[in-house]
C-alpha cells in the first residue's frame, strides 16, 4: 500500500471539520435547536402556560438537554482518552462514534411539530451530540502529528475556517430547498424539496436526515486519508487506562500552567457553548424571527467564522495562540452585554419605536462577532492545548481538555436555564455567559504562551 503523504493527511483531518460541522451549525445552533424552542413553546402554549411562560419553560428543557449531554461528555472524554492512548488507537474510536452522530442526527427527522414527542427527540439529539464531541476529541489529538509546534496553529485556523465553510454550504442547501418559511416556501420561494410537506414542517425537519448523510458522505476522505501513528504492540486495558489517567491527574498541580489553562478553557468554551446553544433560540423567542430569518444570520455568522478563523490562525503563528484568545474573549464580552440589554422594544433601556429594524441589525453585527470569535476562540485554543501536552499521549492530554470543555458544559445551559425560571425572560437569562467568559480571562493570567511540557 503506498504510503499516504502529510498533505493528503493534513487534508483528510480537514474533513472530519466539513462533515462535522453542521452538527453544531444546523442542529444546535441554527435551524433544529431555534424549531424545537418554537416546538416546544408551542406545547406549552396549548398547555395553558401565558407567551412568556411558555418560552422560559421552552428554552429551560433546552437548557437542561444541554446539561445532562455536557456532563455525560465530560465525564467520559478522559476516560477514553486515556483508553485510545494505551492501545495507540483512534481511528475506531472516531468511526465508533461516527455511527453515534450518523444516528442520533437522522433520527431527529421525527420530532413532530404538535410537540408530542419532545422528550423522545431531545434524546436522540444528545446521543447525537456525544457521537459528534467524542468524535472531536480523537480527531484534535491527532492535530500534534500534522506538524510542529509552530504550523499547529495555522493548521488549526484553517481546518476551522474549512469546517465552517461546510456548515456554510450545508445550511444555504437547507434554506434554499428545505426550510420553509411562514408562507410555506423556502428562502427563494420554491416548495420544499422532494414534495415535503410544509404543513407538517417536513423541510425543517429535514436538517436531521440532511445532517447524518452529509457527514457519513464527507468523512470518506477522513477514513482514507488518515491513519494511527505506529505504537508499541501493547494490549489496550480499563486499568492500564486508569492508571495513565490517574498519573497526568496527579502531576496537574505541579504544572500550573497545564492547570489554569483546563480551567480557564472550562469556564469560556462554556460560555460560548452557551451562546452557540441559546443564540438561535435568542433569536426566536426574544426577536420573533422565523427560521429562514436564522438561517440567514447563520450564513453571515460562517463567513464570518470562516475569515476569522483563516486570519487567526495565521496571527497565531505569528504570535502565538495565547493573546489571540484574549482578545476574542474581550469581544464576545461586549457582545454579550449588547444581547442582555436589547429586546424587540427596547436598547439599552431606550425605548425603541414599534417595528424598529435596529434591534435585528444589531443582533446581525452579534452574529458577525459570534461567529468570527468563536473560530478563532475554538482553533487557537486546541493550538494552545497542543503546546500543554505529551506528544506520547495526545489523546489522553486532549482527553483532559474535552473535560475542561465538557465538565462544566451544565454551568452555562443551567445557569440559563435557572435565571430565565427566576426572571420570567429568555433575554435575561443570556447573561451568566458574560460571567463564565470573565472567569476564563481571569485565569488566562496564568497560563505560559508557550506551554508547559518541559
Amino acid at each position: 500500500m503506498a504510503e499516504i503523504s502529510v498533505r493528503k493527511r493534513i487534508w483528510g483531518w480537514f474533513f472530519f471539520d466539513w462533515a462535522s460541522q453542521p452538527y453544531h451549525t444546523l442542529l444546535v445552533t441554527f435551524i433544529f435547536g431555534p424549531y424545537f424552542a418554537g416546538v416546544a413553546a408551542q406545547h406549552y402554549l396549548s398547555q395553558g402556560l401565558s407567551e412568556a411562560a411558555a418560552n422560559a419553560s421552552a428554552q429551560s428543557v433546552w437548557a437542561l438537554c444541554l446539561t445532562v449531554t455536557g456532563l455525560i461528555i465530560g465525564l467520559g472524554a478522559p476516560l477514553m482518552g486515556a483508553l485510545a492512548d494505551s492501545s495507540g488507537k483512534r481511528v475506531p474510536w472516531v468511526f465508533g462514534f461516527s455511527c453515534m452522530y450518523v444516528i442520533g442526527a437522522g433520527a431527529l427527522w421525527f420530532t413532530l411539530p404538535d410537540g408530542s414527542n419532545i422528550w423522545l427527540m431531545l434524546i436522540a439529539f444528545g446521543f447525537g451530540f456525544i457521537g459528534a464531541e467524542y468524535a472531536l476529541i480523537f480527531t484534535n489529538s491527532q492535530l500534534p502529528g500534522l506538524g510542529t509546534d509552530e504550523e499547529i496553529g495555522s493548521i488549526s485556523g484553517s481546518g476551522f475556517a474549512f469546517g465552517y465553510a461546510g456548515g456554510f454550504v450545508a445550511l444555504a442547501i437547507l434554506l434554499l430547498f428545505f426550510a420553509e418559511q411562514g408562507n410555506g416556501k423556502t428562502l427563494i420561494g420554491l416548495d420544499p424539496a422532494f414534495g415535503l410537506n410544509p404543513a407538517l414542517k417536513e423541510g425543517t425537519r429535514a436538517v436531521g436526515p440532511i445532517t447524518a448523510l452529509w457527514y457519513a458522505v464527507f468523512m470518506i476522505p477522513y477514513f482514507l486519508w488518515v491513519r494511527d501513528d505506529p505504537q508499541p504492540t501493547s494490549k489496550a486495558g480499563f486499568s492500564t487506562a486508569i492508571s495513565m489517567l490517574r498519573a497526568l491527574i496527579k502531576s496537574l498541580w505541579k504544572r500550573l500552567s497545564l492547570s489554569a489553562y483546563l480551567g480557564s478553557s472550562m469556564f469560556y468554551r462554556d460560555a460560548l457553548n452557551g451562546l452557540y446553544g441559546f443564540g438561535g433560540v435568542y433569536a426566536t423567542l426574544v426577536l420573533n424571527w422565523e427560521i429562514t430569518q436564522i438561517g440567514i444570520f447563520g450564513i453571515v455568522a460562517l463567513i464570518s467564522s470562516v475569515i476569522f478563523s483563516w486570519a487567526g490562525g495565521k496571527v497565531d503563528h505569528r504570535i502565538g495562540p495565547k493573546p489571540v484568545i484574549v482578545a476574542a474573549i474581550w469581544v464576545l464580552i461586549a457582545v454579550c452585554v449588547v444581547i442582555v440589554f436589547m429586546s424587540r422594544d427596547q436598547f439599552f433601556g431606550l425605548p425603541l419605536a414599534e417595528g424598529s429594524n435596529l434591534p435585528d441589525l444589531v443582533f446581525f453585527g452579534c452574529g458577525v462577532l459570534i461567529g468570527g470569535m468563536g473560530g478563532v476562540v475554538q482553533s487557537a485554543s486546541r493550538s494552545l492545548m497542543v503546546r500543554h501536552s505529551d506528544p506520547t499521549s495526545p489523546t489522553e492530554y486532549f482527553g483532559l481538555y474535552g473535560l475542561s470543555g465538557r465538565a462544566t458544559a451544565f454551568i452555562a445551559p443551567s445557569l440559563i436555564g435557572v435565571v430565565t425560571a427566576a426572571t420570567g425572560s429568555a433575554r435575561i437569562g443570556i447573561s451568566p455567559v458574560i460571567a463564565l467568559f470573565a472567569l476564563g480571562l481571569f485565569l488566562l493570567i496564568w497560563v505560559k504562551p508557550d506551554g508547559d511540557r518541559s
